[in-house]
């Protein structure tokens, strides 16, 4: 009896490598949005991260616009949205757009992290406005309320309404699904009766809490509405163990300056990596981390994991981050190791 299917999704922060510009960059990931479409993957979202040397992804909405433009089946979004950078009528606005251009394929991922460091938050407020995190459920009510058809009002002191629509003849909206890693975010999302998905990708820690909280606390916002989550993971896939824990390696270490606090670089290249690795070990302490916490191997044996890891915290879907690196002579304007781990993974799954 084969093993039941197990729904993949793709989360994209959009990776720049040594000597790779932001164009290629963004070549290679709509390249890599399109092969999730046609490989059957659930849904592709772009994760919002600003002022990283590796890391183009800054724009979301931008962004699945574009890949709007090329897919026509994956559900398309934002993984997510980092609500304290931005007025909650700009975000609904833009997704109320893009409902409009991908009728029924947008999602609407939003997190209360900045996304950023503080000097970021402030240039971000400098050029524009934004919301106060304290004031983060209030801003996602009122995200739900102006996306919908029937849009919101405001009611002045002298008792006039006022309209307010993201779009002035919506059918549909965007799904909202809340992110995070923390107690906070899960217990806001049951409250709410929204959609929710714990960041393991980042950070594994508290998620047996946080699943359990939101599942005991979900109040559901209409008749039948149930608790709905998957979770996020780091994925390498290979042809052998060995050329997957290679392309691991560049990631890791990326990882490893983060939680160090050391300056941030461009994306290494498998080459470089290894010849770094040797000199400085920066990502030995993290070895035996990543080898219980993501998932890196060949095609079955990763899809046997993965199932093993949706089983155990029952989920029907797990959306992988795509972390494999590249190597010296790949093309600048592709992500042939990517797009692999997505092709072998597909058939497994």
């Amino acid at each position: 009896m084969s093993a039941a299917p197990l729904a993949l999704s793709v989360l994209d922060l959009v990776p720049v490598r040594t000597a790779q510009t932001s164009a290629q960059a963004v070549t290679a990931s709509l390249a890599t949005a399109d092969a999730a479409d046609r490989l059957g993957y659930r849904r592709y979202w772009f994760a919002e991260h600003h002022n990283m040397p590796a890391v183009a992804s800054t724009t979301p909405p931008v962004l699945v616009a574009a890949a709007a433009a090329r897919t026509s089946r994956i559900r398309l979004g934002s993984g997510g949205v980092m609500l304290p950078n931005h007025s909650p009528l700009v975000v609904a606005e833009q997704f109320a757009a893009l409902e409009a251009i991908a009728p029924g394929r947008i999602d609407l991922g939003i997190g209360r992290a900045p996304g950023s460091d503080p000097v970021i938050t402030q240039l971000l407020r400098q050029s524009g406005t934004t919301s106060d995190v304290d004031r983060f459920p209030d801003n996602i009510r009122d995200i739900l309320a102006l996306s919908s058809p029937e849009g919101a009002s405001l009611r002045f002191t002298s008792g006039q309404e006022y309209a307010v629509r993201a779009t002035p003849a919506a059918t549909a909206a965007p799904e909202v699904w809340l992110l995070g890693s923390s107690d906070y975010s899960a217990q806001l999302a049951a409250s709410m009766g929204l959609p929710y998905v714990f960041a393991n990708h980042f950070s594994g820690d508290g998620l047996e809490r946080a699943l359990d909280l939101y599942r005991s606390q979900f109040r559901p916002a209409s008749e039948g509405e149930i608790p709905r989550t998957f979770l996020t993971a780091n994925v390498v896939v290979a042809d052998t163990d060995a050329e997957a824990r290679a392309l691991a390696l560049p990631q890791l270490r990326m990882m490893a300056r983060l939680r160090g606090g050391r300056p941030l670089t461009a994306l290494e290249t498998v080459e470089q990596a290894y010849a770094a690795e040797a000199a400085d070990r920066l990502a030995a302490p993290l070895e035996s981390w990543a080898a219980e916490r993501w998932f890196i191997g060949t095609p079955d044996a990763v899809a046997e994991r993965l199932r093993e890891f949706a089983t155990r915290w029952q989920v029907d879907e797990v959306m992988i981050s795509p972390v494999a690196a590249a190597h010296d002579s790949d093309a600048m304007d592709a992500a042939p190791s990517r797009l692999r781990t997505l092709e072998l993974l597909a058939p497994a799954a």
